[in-house]
């Protein structure tokens, strides 16, 4: 697949096919690609952890917030649920924000998803504290982001926000999920 079309498919995933799980090892080379990314000052501050196991992801699941402008949705419904979760630690005694270590490292990780044929979405809604509680996080580390994984079930379409339009993703009565992007001509102030 070429990089454009590579970023092109790269959207937030909301809803998946839980009969088509994520492997584990590809998880594990997602892992592995983004710890060799870029990192501030090459300090390479993020750890990570891998769910992979039914019961784990069911007590996961209801610590995340998945979708803030769908008001009335409240995440996927059983079936639809992701199959597999990295979770972003940072080291805070090697860095205080890895914040651009962390973003290089998440869009890395999620191309190698999509470029096998899955998916997912960077989730930092989060209640954090339960879920460095339920899986045991060592003290020093903080959770970052969690990356939900699947095969994708939903269908999301990109569209230019129109000059009078807002940014908010909608579904529409086909319950295609619609992402509005500002225009070319709107961010780039000089060619």
């Amino acid at each position: 697949m070429n990089f454009t079309r590579l970023v092109r498919e790269n959207r937030s995933y909301r809803r998946f096919n839980e009969a088509d799980p994520i492997p584990r090892k590809l998880m594990t080379e997602m892992v592995d690609l983004g710890r060799i990314c870029p990192s501030g000052a090459n300090r390479q501050p993020l750890k990570y952890m891998i769910v992979s196991d039914r019961e784990t992801r069911d007590r996961v699941f209801p610590l995340l917030s998945w979708a803030a402008y769908l008001k009335d949705w409240t995440g996927p419904a059983e079936g639809e649920r992701p199959t597999g979760y990295i979770v972003i630690l940072g080291d805070t005694e090697i860095s205080q924000s890895p914040s651009v270590d962390l973003g290089i490292c998440a869009q890395t990780m999620l191309l190698l998803a999509v470029e096998a044929g899955y998916g997912g979405c960077m989730i930092a809604s989060v209640k954090k504290d339960s879920l460095k509680e339920l899986l045991e996080v060592p003290p020093g580390l903080e959770v970052l982001l969690v990356i939900a994984l699947g095969k994708p079930g939903e269908d999301v379409v990109l569209e230019e926000k129109s000059p009078e339009g807002d940014i908010f993703y909608y579904r529409d009565s086909e319950d295609r999920h619609h992402v509005p992007k500002r225009p070319l001509k709107e961010v780039l102030l000089r060619k």
